[in-house]
């Protein structure tokens, strides 16, 4: 499927348009099945306080959305979705869940949870970076047939993990250029560097080692890229098409581990599986805070910060991320 770079809807050979149904959360209620009223029933019970802020929280997450959204689309009436544009989307089908990917915002052990949801391991620390990735454990949606993909996006509880857009591209880089990595060294690396490096010197240009954050970002603005986008730096905008599928629910980077376990409690997950919170890429490495963001953007002029400010703009606005710098408009 050669779709990479195609607009939604226009794929050649007619391929596949899903038809979204109303979500629940958004105006139009759908069956509640007996166990899925116990859980929350449970919730209910058992939140208190902090469960009542997080429903809360996660409304007015909802709303900021879809005021948003309305903004730069306009209101059809029938809304659709192509196979690629679910593609980022993994299937729990014991606990009806749906999680789309984005990278650089714990997305590994996001993965790690959704294995031990499915009974497909006794402990998360015994999940490997590797395995979480590469082992072909969990399915995408866009694997299940055109009934099923519907079906799951009608009824399953469909979630989001963001993260500030500037921290995010910082972690992106520091993982994928300052450690040796044997694909986007040689794939990105050579290519960035040789394209805007002046003067590279030969070993530079063969391994494509040593790239700086501002060529970098040259990259990143560049219209017509010496080598493609990659998801690790791509829009959450674009990677999970919030203005299209209905999320019902909306976590951030920034307040993971209250955000998922009260995710994780809702759905009745078993009492042993919480939201891990150890680092196994690169962990002797500081984690990436606003306060080494701050350090990599400041090797930027004020010009390129507000051009990379406005390539994220929108995932700024639709997840209420204040402006990272005080000059930016």
């Amino acid at each position: 499927r050669q779709a990479n770079d195609i607009p939604a809807g226009l794929f050649p050979m007619s391929p596949p348009i899903l038809r979204l149904c109303s979500d629940p959360l958004v105006g139009i209620k759908q069956p509640v099945t007996k166990r899925r009223r116990k859980q929350l029933l449970k919730s209910a019970l058992s939140g208190g306080e902090e469960s009542l802020q997080q429903r809360r929280t996660q409304e007015s997450r909802r709303h900021l959305l879809t005021a948003t959204c309305s903004r730069f689309h306009p209101v059809h009436s029938i809304r659709r979705a192509t196979l690629q544009q679910v593609s980022r989307i993994y299937v729990e089908d014991r606990f009806r869940l749906l999680y789309c990917e984005v990278p650089k915002a714990a997305c590994s052990n996001w993965k790690r949870v959704l294995m031990m949801l499915g009974g497909r391991a006794h402990s998360i620390q015994d999940i490997p970076h590797d395995m979480a990735h590469y082992s072909n454990q969990l399915r995408r949606l866009d694997s299940y047939d055109r009934a099923g993909i519907a079906e799951r996006l009608r009824s399953y509880t469909k979630v989001l993990f963001t993260r500030e857009p500037f921290e995010r591209l910082v972690s992106a880089f520091r993982d994928k250029f300052e450690s040796p990595n044997s694909y986007y060294h040689p794939v990105f690396g050579r290519a960035i560097i040789s394209r805007y490096r002046a003067n590279a010197t030969g070993s530079a240009l063969k391994t494509g080692a040593g790239v700086t954050f501002r060529e970098f970002v040259q990259y990143l603005l560049d219209m017509h890229r010496p080598v493609g986008m990659d998801i690790h730096w791509e829009q959450v905008s674009k990677l999970c098409s919030p203005c299209l599928i209905p999320y019902n629910f909306i976590g951030k980077f920034e307040s993971l581990e209250e955000d998922a376990n009260f995710l994780l409690h809702s759905i009745g997950a078993p009492d042993n599986i919480t939201f891990p919170d150890f680092k196994d890429r690169n962990p002797l490495e500081e984690r990436t805070s606003s306060r080494i963001t701050r350090e990599y953007f400041s090797q930027l002029n004020g010009t390129e910060r507000q051009k990379v400010f406005e390539f994220y703009y929108r995932d700024y606005l639709m997840f209420s991320y204040p402006k990272p710098f005080p000059d930016l408009h």
